[in-house]
């Protein structure tokens, strides 16, 4: 559980490099520094009062945590979840939030006010992120009740296809909506600066995502094996899946087609690596990466500015993945979760099925109700986004006083530039 921490922590730097080489050159540090910031002030708003709302004895119907866990009182090293350290489990899942938040960032690249992001981010955390986790890991045990879609639904997640994917992904449709759309979006190129940096940052993104998936097994076993080799198939597949929609559609494979196929399916696998075979997860995959290489195209067809494609790859692979269990999750699977039932495909009937649609309908009305409520009132209160002029001249100048890239150099014989 220590190494799948630090492969999960590692997510967050990689993220840092996926989404600031997909935005233009004068944005890019703008872009990093949002996903850094998450790694600042979640930690903070999780031990005061995040684990508890999240974990905490349940107080509203399966609804939300309660105050019992505040500071992390209670909670010593003697202390156990299951069978690991709770100071290692406190980690674990905050590490899912910080994640979580940081995906959000990508439908608004380009254009936001850093203060207003300091302040959306433990907002947010409180009113989406929390509600939510608890709904959805927060399993009862004799000292605590838990939330409803856990253990009154019964809706399958090993590692966060509601909480994670389809709560950010509903989030960053309202964010998008509520922002506003790019100076020049649609009319000038806005082509990624640095596709390298789109490569490396997916490279690290699978490679934390094993921790991710992995990893909430909670222990070295079967069930962290299952999650490692789907992890593994449907990020594959769904690669060559969206490689092959761009091979019929624009008669050539591109890197950052490769690389957002990648990512397709590993959203899509995080809801269901625990309970399909890895045959299944090779199809999830194929599944995932083709549908999400369409996806990518509604916002032209709606008209909302999702810079970075959160919608199309973490609401839509999320959507994908979730549901899927309905039909692909495997009878001996789910026996040895000890909960839930097969997939349509395995005997199942409908059953489960309905259960996925149901959570997955309602995790993504609710964050992206909230989230438009938030972003609304930050927007009318302190403004949510840069000025025309400020967007023009780029976020990184005006809200760092930085630039990434230095493109005054030196000529021969002229000063030294320390």
């Amino acid at each position: 559980m220590l190494a799948s921490s630090a492969l999960v922590m590692l997510m967050v730097p990689g993220l840092a490099f996926f989404y600031g080489g997909m935005v233009r050159a004068k944005s890019v540090l703008n872009m990093m520094m949002m996903s850094f910031l998450a790694l600042a002030i979640v930690p903070v708003v999780w031990f005061l009062w995040g684990y508890s709302l999240t974990f905490g004895d349940d107080v509203g119907g399966g609804l939300i945590g309660g105050f019992d866990l505040l500071g992390l009182r209670g909670i010593s090293q003697s202390s156990l979840t299951g069978t690991i350290p709770t100071y290692v489990f406190v980690i674990f899942q905050m590490l899912f939030g910080i994640v979580t938040v940081a995906l959000i960032s990508g439908a608004v690249a380009d254009r936001v006010k850093f203060v207003a992001w300091v302040v959306f981010v433990p907002v947010w955390m409180t009113a989406v992120y929390f509600p939510v986790a608890h709904w959805v890991f927060a399993f009862d045990t004799d000292g605590a009740e838990g939330g409803w879609i856990a253990n009154r639904l019964g809706a399958l997640d090993l590692a966060g296809g509601l909480a994670v994917e389809i709560t950010a992904g509903g989030a960053a449709l309202a964010l998008a909506l509520v922002v506003g759309r790019r100076v020049g979006w649609r009319k000038e190129p806005m082509r990624p600066h640095n596709l390298p940096s789109v490569l490396l940052g997916a490279g690290l993104l699978w490679f934390g995502w094993y921790g991710f998936n992995a990893g909430s097994a909670l222990a070295a076993g079967n069930l962290a094996g299952l999650a490692l080799i789907n992890t593994t198939g449907a990020g594959a597949a769904a690669m060559l899946g969206w490689l092959a929609v761009e091979v019929v559609r624009d008669k050539k494979g591109t890197s950052f087609g490769a690389a957002s196929g990648a990512i397709a399916g590993l959203v899509a696998v995080t809801p269901s690596c625990g309970t399909i075979s890895p045959l299944g997860s090779i199809l999830l995959g194929l599944v995932a990466g083709s549908v999400c290489a369409y996806a990518i195209g509604l916002k032209y067809r709606f008209g909302f500015d999702d810079s970075l494609d959160v919608v199309g790859v973490h609401l839509v692979g999320g959507l994908v993945g979730t549901i899927l269990i309905g039909l692909l999750a495997t009878r001996t699977n789910v026996e040895a979760l000890g909960f839930g039932s097969p997939g349509l495909f395995y005997g199942g009937g409908l059953d489960q099925l309905g259960r996925q649609v149901v959570a997955a309908v309602v995790v993504l009305a609710y964050s992206f109700t909230v989230t438009y409520v938030i972003g609304t009132a930050i927007d009318r209160t302190i403004g949510f986004r840069v000025s025309e002029e400020d967007e023009m001249t780029g976020i990184d100048q005006v809200e760092h006083l930085e630039t990434a890239y230095d493109h005054t150099g030196s000529s021969p014989g002229g000063p030294h530039l320390g």
